[in-house]
């Protein structure tokens, strides 16, 4: 579905991406029916199911180059429309390349070589018009490309003005009027292009540059208007997609899976390596054998999959890339840890200042929200690989120490002494130490918010719940926890069967202990987590 070759570019910052997900989630609540839990239960359960809601499963094949080529296309149409469905800001823009890169100097470079070469021949005595006739044949394409399918008076008018026979008869003997085809082209771009660009074809019509900058300008304008026509496209094909989005992005999945071997190869290894982490943390300990003899605790498979999502939110993407589930969901996810990054070293630095000065401080909310303004700033871009932490926690205690030191005296207290100044730079600075206690504090208790968020059928309700010592950032806390959730849910709710099929196979692979049925676990903790 990717339009006139645009690549996508998102306009949109991450919180208004964030609110668009919210809105999704909301949407897959409500697509979420029994029938998809049932066919995810009976998966767990069952070596055979249907279709339609459980991903099949072939022996790898070698695939040709058009296969290849064509599960990309699949991949790139899925992506495209998973961010028309999630992102209702999504829109796309011409190619807007970085000034100092080797891709702009070269297609600025072609392209200059292009319009002086067109100078070149408009200059000549005779005129010639190769690269003219070339350039209308473009633009005629071009208007063509805009029409609706029943706009067949300004089709003909365009093929009539713009006959490329005729027009090289003309050229053959001089009499091209090169500026009245540029002038009929402006004219028919203004009945065409949408009101917003009405100020660049005024422009356009009132030019007094030479005709080849004419024409450049044109060109420009053009593929403003080639823009605002996908994006109408887009706008009008959200809503169909949204209705069908749990469906289509599944099929359009399901078809990768089938041409692509080893299509689930990081999904699986990413479940797999939670249900083993799962295992092994419940082996039963010496005490309880005795009581447990013959059993072995099995998580069941909304414990795994749960799991398995908590770890989506602290991936070390340096290490692995995303699952394929996932990898739609990327620049949302990426977004979302950095940002969870950033205010959980805030909550760090707070927690640190509130229990080394104590009372003094207390009962100031004016004085809490600026050190963390003052912090968040200082400390924004620290996912960046140039980014210094502890060169950052350094000028936070600085500009924190000269605070405190400001709000003391203006309520009578005696300043900060050097001692303490010192130590409290010390402790800040030592939460870059992945052992420091502060930090392991707020990095489990953020972890057991996600997983109640995760775990809970209504975790709207659990937004405002956030642990103790985490309230200096509740606000974020709770905006990030609804992004998360709506995250998950819209893709718990796609890619259920597929998680569903593989955790089956994961879990029941081998034969299951005599005294505790694995499938029955399977079956119970399915039930019970039903929403």
């Amino acid at each position: 579905m990717p339009l006139y070759g645009e690549r996508p570019t998102s306009t949109s910052s991450g919180e208004d991406q964030g609110s668009d997900v919210e809105s999704s989630s909301e949407r897959c609540d409500s697509m979420t029916s029994n029938s998809d839990l049932d066919c995810s239960r009976e998966s767990f359960t069952s070596d055979c199911s249907s279709k339609h809601c459980t991903p099949s499963s072939s022996p790898p094949k070698t695939l040709s180059l058009d296969e290849v080529m064509e599960s990309a296309r699949d991949l790139s149409n899925l992506s495209f429309a998973h961010e028309i469905i999630v992102n209702r800001n999504f829109h796309l823009e011409p190619d807007c390349l970085p000034q100092d890169s080797l891709w702009k100097v070269v297609r600025d470079n072609v392209h200059k070589a292009f319009w002086d070469m067109l100078e070149s021949e408009l200059n000549d005595n005779p005129p010639e018009y190769g690269q003219a006739i070339r350039l209308l044949e473009e633009i005629r394409e071009i208007l063509l490309s805009f029409l609706n399918p029943g706009a067949n008076r300004m089709r003909t008018q365009i093929m009539e003005v713009l006959d490329m026979d005729l027009i090289r008869q003309q050229a053959d003997n001089n009499a091209v009027d090169i500026q009245g085809l540029a002038s009929y082209i402006i004219t028919t771009m203004g009945k065409m292009c949408a009101p917003v660009r009405d100020e660049e074809i005024k422009k356009l019509r009132e030019s007094q540059d030479n005709i080849v900058t004419l024409f450049r300008e044109i060109f420009r304008v053009l593929d403003l208007m080639k823009a605002d026509m996908v994006n109408f496209t887009i706008d009008n094909l959200r809503p169909v997609l949204q209705r069908q989005s749990v469906e289509y992005e599944r099929a359009k999945f399901q078809s990768v899976v089938e041409k692509t071997p080893n299509a689930l190869e990081h999904t699986t290894s990413w479940i797999k390596s939670v249900l083993e982490e799962l295992l092994s943390a419940t082996i039963p300990t010496d005490q309880n054998k005795s009581q447990r003899k013959g059993q072995q605790a099995v998580p069941g498979p909304f414990q795994v999959l749960n799991a398995a999502f908590l770890r989506i939110l602290t991936w070390d993407y340096d290490k692995s890339p995303l699952p394929e589930t996932w990898m739609t969901d990327e620049i949302r996810l990426r977004e979302l840890q950095w940002k969870l990054q950033q205010f959980q070293t805030v909550n760090e630095v707070l927690l640190i200042v509130y229990s080394s000065i104590g009372g003094p401080i207390q009962g100031m909310p004016t004085l809490s929200d600026r050190l963390k303004q003052m912090t968040s700033v200082l400390l924004d871009g620290m996912h960046n690989p140039d980014f210094k932490l502890e060169e950052a926690l350094e000028g936070v205690s600085a500009h924190i120490c000269c605070e405190l030191n400001k709000s003391l005296t203006e309520r009578n207290y005696p300043a900060l002494t050097p001692a303490l100044q010192v130590s409290l730079k010390g402790q800040i600075c030592s939460i870059t130490q992945k052992d420091n206690p502060i930090r392991s504090l707020v990095e489990d208790r953020v972890q057991q918010y996600f997983m109640v968020l995760v775990c809970d059928p209504k975790p709207q309700t659990k937004l405002e719940q956030v642990p103790a010592g985490l309230t200096v950032i509740k606000p974020e806390l709770a905006l990030m926890g609804a992004k998360f959730v709506s995250l998950v849910n819209y893709n718990k709710t796609i890619y259920g069967p597929f998680y569903a099929d593989i955790i089956r196979k994961l879990m029941f692979s081998s034969n299951p202990p005599a005294a505790n049925h694995p499938q029955d676990i399977a079956q119970d903790s399915v039930t019970s987590n039903k929403n």
